[in-house]
């Protein structure tokens, strides 16, 4: 089974008094299923699943508001009875049963000390629908993404890699990784852009490794068959011309990673407005993501962005060099810059700062840009620590310009800035004038990308949380 972060968040839920029924939000493969099967074999609990598309007679047990009724009804159902303290009810695709979300306020009023959790496919779609009442303030959401670079060293059987980066503080990050580790981090890095972090590639690949048969070829038709699932999705939630805009919109995104989003550069025979709308789609499936430009002034980020303005992230990394057709050879051949122009570097940065924040905030990136002649400036994306906004630059290679950063940093009066790089990490004391003359001082933390996962810890550490 693989290890993933989210058990610790799991954990935390089912230990507290007042806990609500949990619902996990989240693409289509990322794990959701997997996720609750594993906490509940850690937690030593029973566990219970309802799957709702596999047996949809089960949702007869949800057409009455009382949760004493809905478990005696299931009993008779599945033969399971359903005890308090030691059973974990799963509700699996609860998206083909509304009426069962709506219900779970129920089961927060009068049966709190049940542990039930409630996950699904394309459940934005089911969250939209306004003929029911989704029980605001009576559920809790956990929202999950793809496994991050910690727990894909987990699942490679390289544990010790993933608790020294787990470990890692400011006062020793300049003397944690020798040449030899670091060089070791990044063979592995390349390896998770590869194979990404959906738990069937990466638990497909790990264990077919040192088999003629397994490794990369079974990675490669593990990956064509969760892009196969996602077409056949479409299905559900387009029809006729709408479907064909949701794929061509699906096979164009992988290569508009990192760029200014341009309805153009996918099709000149369509409208923008009816590309605008396929592409929604695939943002509420969570196959795509859009990074909106904001003015960043200051927190929240959403209250400054423009729409209109905005670059777009694909689900998954893996799945990113997939349709780009790149493989371990081609990212050991060039110089990681030379990759797609460090698209994939930006793709891999983004997925895992989206989830960076506590699981039950809605996953939400922003960049910075500054749209003036002979003057331009774009920050790859934004963090936010407290009231602080901090600018990211991401850098596939080991070096590379940060001017942008730097009129981040002065026109919003800052001098606090992070860097992603190939580098071995640093934290750098910087001086230096613009073009314009003026004198910026600043502390620059300076990551290599495989650090992303601890990025938030470590740059709080600098500003004393």
């Amino acid at each position: 089974m693989l290890k993933r972060r989210e058990i610790a968040y799991l954990e935390e839920w089912a230990a507290r008094r007042s806990r609500k029924p949990l619902v996990i939000r989240g693409a289509r493969q990322v794990g959701k299923s997997t996720l609750v099967r594993e906490f509940a074999r850690t937690a030593g609990m029973s566990l219970v699943t309802v799957d709702f598309e596999r047996n949809p007679e089960l949702r007869q047990a949800f057409t009455v508001r009382d949760p004493a009724r809905i478990l005696s009804t299931l009993a008779l159902l599945t033969g399971q009875t359903i005890v308090p303290g030691t059973h974990l009810l799963f509700l699996d695709e609860i998206q083909a049963a509304p009426e069962a979300l709506a219900v779970l306020r129920y089961f927060y009023e009068e049966a709190s000390e049940l542990h039930v959790v409630a996950a699904g496919s394309l459940m934005e779609f089911a969250l939209a629908d306004t003929r029911f009442s989704m029980p605001v303030g009576r559920v809790e959401y956990l929202h999950l993404g793809p496994l991050a670079f910690e727990d894909f060293l987990d699942a490679m059987g390289r544990p010790e890699l993933s608790a020294h980066l787990r470990a890692i503080s400011l006062s020793d990050l300049e003397d944690a990784f020798p040449d030899a580790v670091h060089q070791r981090y990044l063979d592995l890095l390349r390896e998770y852009w590869i194979v990404g972090g959906l738990p069937e590639a990466v638990s497909g690949y790990a264990q077919g490794q040192g088999n003629a048969e397994g490794g990369f070829p079974q990675l490669a038709r593990i990956q064509q068959s969760v892009m196969a699932t996602y077409r056949d999705d479409f299905n559900k939630y387009s029809h006729g011309s709408s479907r064909d805009r949701v794929r061509m919109v699906f096979d164009s995104l992988p290569g508009l990673v990192g760029r200014k989003f341009k309805y153009v550069g996918i099709s000149r025979d369509h409208r923008a407005a009816e590309l605008a709308d396929a592409l929604r789609l695939l943002c509420m499936a969570r196959i795509a993501y859009k990074v909106c430009r904001t003015a960043a002034n200051g927190v929240p980020l959403a209250a400054e962005m423009n729409e209109r303005h905005f670059k777009c992230l694909f689900m998954d990394v893996g799945l990113m060099c997939a349709a780009l057709h790149l493989d371990l050879l081609d990212l050991g051949r060039h110089d990681l810059t030379l990759v797609n122009t460090g698209a994939v570097a930006e793709q891999f940065i983004g997925q895992h700062l989206l989830y960076s924040g506590p699981g039950y905030e809605t996953p939400a990136l922003y960049y910075w840009a500054r749209e003036i002649r002979n003057a331009a400036a774009e920050v790859d994306y934004l963090m936010t620590l407290g009231a602080q906004v901090v600018p990211v630059e991401v850098k596939a290679g080991a070096t590379g310009s940060l001017k942008s950063l730097h009129q981040f940093l002065k026109e919003k009066g800052s001098a606090f800035g992070l860097r992603f790089n190939a580098a071995a990490p640093s934290l750098l004391h910087d001086s230096t004038r613009l073009p314009d003359g003026h004198a910026l001082d600043y502390h620059l933390l300076s990551l290599p990308l495989y650090l992303v996962g601890q990025a938030r810890r470590l740059a709080g550490e600098f500003r004393g949380e």
